[in-house]
């Protein structure tokens, strides 16, 4: 089993992955909190995942910890860590999604039962690899993200309000911190000699990811559509094409920054913890790290 370096051995940084309690005011969060208004959409859409996918994901770390080998002490202890982080992640989401919903999109609603269930089909019907293999791909999304926002994101995010940026940026810090641990269960119980390795420990692992990309990001888009359809029916003909405007500059971020880093989660000698620490990436989440369990 490999851990990120700074997991173990870089001074001034946690010791393991750290359960954190943000206390963020999303009150006066408006959809459009960033001067980009498709960027801000495309976060929100993005925000109704985390809701039902992580509830969902302890579920299945809580299956998977019984199916573990021996020798696995220091990975259950960061699954019990992680499934702490994942459990304020999607606390906090549901307050964010509350907010913007009720600006104008009750139908978000819609979109996230549709997408529970659609994951409690798979609790009933799928097998533990296919979900483990599922959700390290929903993961290596998260640990591209956690890049990007601390290295690539500046303008984007530049002029944006201070606390949806706090919002974003803690969890996807948190996703890179956490960003191995879906993938050393998955190894752990099925990547086992040379057929296990070749077959499960990549053909089938890659095909979990592309199933989980595909899946998640229909949802995505499907909501980012809805969000932009509610917001252009207020709109000006200048104002729409604004919005045109900012949709074509996300397109071309996401081009650019996102799906070139996607892929390479889909090399063969992929492994996320081998993925350099962003900078600035720790002392951000330590602000976090002072507060108590927040109300649930």
């Amino acid at each position: 089993m490999t851990y990120p370096e700074w997991n173990r051995t870089k001074k001034g940084t946690p010791v393991g992955i750290v359960i954190r309690y943000p206390r963020i005011d999303f009150s006066k969060v408006r959809a459009h909190w960033a001067p980009n208004i498709a960027f801000a959409q495309f976060q929100n859409a993005t925000s109704i995942i985390p809701a039902p996918v992580e509830p969902w994901l302890i579920k299945v770390l809580n299956i998977a910890m019984e199916r573990l080998p021996a020798g696995s002490e220091q990975l259950r202890e960061d699954m019990a860590a992680f499934v702490g982080q994942e459990s304020q992640h999607y606390r906090q989401h549901q307050k964010f999604n509350k907010v913007i919903a009720a600006q104008g999109y009750p139908r978000l609603a819609e979109f996230e039962k549709k997408l529970a269930d659609d994951l409690d089909a798979f609790l009933k019907n799928r097998s533990l690899k296919f979900m483990l293999a599922y959700a390290d791909g929903f993961e290596s999304l998260g640990a591209v993200q956690g890049g990007i926002w601390f290295e690539r994101m500046d303008a984007l995010i530049e002029g944006a309000d201070a606390n949806a940026v706090a919002f974003w940026k803690w969890h996807m810090a948190e996703e890179f911190e956490h960003r191995e641990v879906c993938f050393q269960i998955y190894h752990r119980i099925y990547s086992r000699g040379l057929w296990g390795k070749i077959w499960n420990g990549y053909f089938y692992r890659v095909y979990g990811c592309l199933y989980a990309m595909v899946h998640l990001r229909g949802f995505m888009d499907r909501m980012f559509s809805y969000l932009i359809e509610q917001d252009k029916k207020s709109m000006t003909p200048a104002e729409q094409a604004a919005l045109d405007r900012d949709i074509k500059a996300l397109n071309n971020f996401q081009l650019r920054v996102f799906f070139p880093q996607l892929l390479k989660n889909l090399l063969p000698w992929y492994d996320p913890g081998k993925k350099p620490t962003p900078p600035g990436l720790f002392d951000f989440l330590r602000q976090f790290e002072k507060s108590g369990p927040a109300e649930t």
